[in-house]
């Protein structure tokens, strides 16, 4: 199902933000194309969108896969998606776009706020996520923010973003040289600098050198500190 603006074929443009239009254009509503699977809450979003008077919703679709076409079909600034629909979910449809390189932003609508799902939306190219909970308000704010060019991640589930992002970037494993492999491992089996120059046939300046990068790297200070993160995060053989 989908349906599309009658007028839309006259006035078809090929860019995806409003920044630095001005005259005629400037004035121009914001191009949207609403999917949602869920009749009721869909022209719900449409009522809210049109009646603000500054979004024209150009077309509208059921399921990810005539949400992808119609994007594709209509160029729209906007596309405010439901995460989990039919065919393709709104992250993968995000993900097309950003893969095509198409100019929509894809905004996405969701009643659940796991962290995770937030991230992985963003990460796959949403330019931003709502929950379904959010007030018309919210949401005619969202798309206009989103259609500026702003990221647009609601209050709620900002707060539970950043966490995820923090956890990620405390787990994920630094890349480490393979000679700083060799260095780490030898740390963990209690060498000591000059016996590790001369297991590797290297100066001990040149060791000292690789295990301050490991701290670096590691996000530590000492020994003890380096062979526990690296533990933690799968580096030893």
């Amino acid at each position: 199902m989908n349906r599309a603006s009658p007028d839309w074929g006259k006035r078809r443009n090929r860019y995806g933000t409003l920044t630095g239009m001005s005259g005629a254009a400037a004035t121009e509503k914001v191009r949207v194309i609403v999917g949602e699977d869920h009749p009721l809450f869909r022209d719900g979003l449409v009522r809210a969108l049109t009646s603000s008077g500054v979004v024209d919703v150009v077309a509208e679709a059921d399921d990810g896969i005539a949400a992808l076409a119609l994007i594709k079909t209509h160029l729209p600034h906007v596309a405010l998606l439901d995460y989990r629909m039919p065919g393709m979910d709104g992250a993968k449809v995000a993900a097309a776009v950003r893969r095509d390189d198409l100019p929509t932003r894809v905004l996405l609508l969701s009643a659940h706020d796991e962290s995770a799902i937030v991230f992985h939306a963003l990460e796959d190219g949403a330019a931003g996520f709502l929950s379904k909970e959010s007030t018309k308000t919210e949401i005619v704010k969202g798309v206009l923010d989103c259609a500026k060019g702003r990221d647009v991640v609601s209050a709620g589930l900002a707060a539970g973003l950043a966490g995820e992002i923090r956890r990620r970037g405390e787990t994920k494993a630094p890349v480490l040289t393979a000679r700083e492999r060799e260095v780490l491992n030898f740390i963990a089996q209690g060498h000591s600098v000059p016996a590790i120059a001369a297991e590797l046939y290297l100066a001990p300046s040149t060791v000292k050198t690789h295990v301050q990068r490991l701290y670096e790297k590691l996000g530590v200070g000492d020994r003890a500190a380096a062979v526990a993160a690296a533990m933690r995060r799968g580096l030893l053989e």
